[in-house]
């Protein structure tokens, strides 16, 4: 029997067999009363917009026709298909429908326009996706601790003193050690300190007092002299700081909730059974 199943002979009966039975089975249906495939005014409008928009001119009578010859191609075989179940078990056509179900949702949940109130009101509950990050302008002088080694805390102590009689006057790139990036930024948010520097960095810096060097101030690279000039603390935005954001989210969270909504009622005309995987055998 075994060697019966491996027999290329039998496999291709099997499938002649199948073919000759799809193809009776589409005599039959064209024999007798036949279906019926309407292409519409709107349908006819899709493509020429569809056309339009992809070639900027409008199609030629004889392109349109061309286009209504491949929609009644299109709707033919789709029908066979379906009349002969091809579209099951297909997971790129049961994704497909999923979808086309979903955009109907999509669509009731885009009627409804947010007020201000409805606005304000979401980006109060979900402050955490909407923050105004703190900021800081400073200036620093890196210090190579393998250059400096055993005197890296006196050489330290000795530009923070140095600055602290001449004030502001001395000159920052001509001091410290040679370093990739910047002496000087501005406004530079938290999270772009902490990628730059790293986050003990940006940490040490939301402790500094503004207005005077100090350090050593460790980071990814090795030790910093700092001087904050300014800072500004994290907070919610105002409404009309994020609106277009607020709105995107709001629109999105509506939108999950409609499909949700939509699934669990159209899941009260099933009764689902799921059944449980039998588990292999333990050898």
């Amino acid at each position: 029997m075994k060697q019966l199943v491996r027999e290329p002979l039998l496999h291709f009966l099997l499938l002649g067999a199948a073919i000759f039975a799809a193809y009776g089975f589409v005599s039959r249906r064209t024999g007798g009363e036949p279906g019926k495939i309407v292409i519409t005014q709107g349908q006819i409008g899709s493509m020429v917009e569809g056309f339009t928009r992809t070639w900027q001119r409008p199609p030629t009578s004889e392109e349109l026709q061309g286009l209504v010859r491949d929609r009644v191609r299109d709707e033919v075989y789709c029908h066979e298909a379906m009349m002969l179940g091809l579209d099951k078990d297909d997971t790129v056509i049961r994704r497909r429908l999923r979808q086309k179900m979903e955009f109907v949702s999509d669509d009731i949940a885009a009627q409804t326009e947010p007020t201000d109130a409805d606005l304000n009101a979401y980006l109060q509950a979900h402050a955490d996706k909407f923050p105004v990050e703190q900021r800081f302008t400073f200036r620093q002088v890196y210090l190579n601790p393998d250059k400096h080694r055993a005197n890296l805390a006196g050489d330290a102590a000795r530009l923070l003193a140095q600055w602290e009689q001449s004030g502001d006057k001395a000159d920052v790139s001509a001091l410290g050690d040679a370093f990739l990036l910047e002496h000087d930024f501005t406004a530079l948010p938290a999270s772009e300190v902490a990628k730059q520097f790293g986050e003990q960095f940006s940490t040490k810096l939301g402790g500094l007092q503004p207005g005077q060097w100090q350090g050593p101030v460790e980071s990814g690279y090795g030790v910093h002299l700092v001087k904050v000039s300014e800072r500004s603390e994290a907070r919610l935005p105002a409404l009309a700081e994020v609106r277009e954001v607020v709105r995107r989210e709001w629109d999105n969270t509506r939108r999950q909730e409609a499909n949700e909504k939509f699934f669990q009622e159209l899941l009260k005309r099933y009764v689902v059974t799921i059944e449980q995987p039998k588990l292999a055998a333990k050898q």
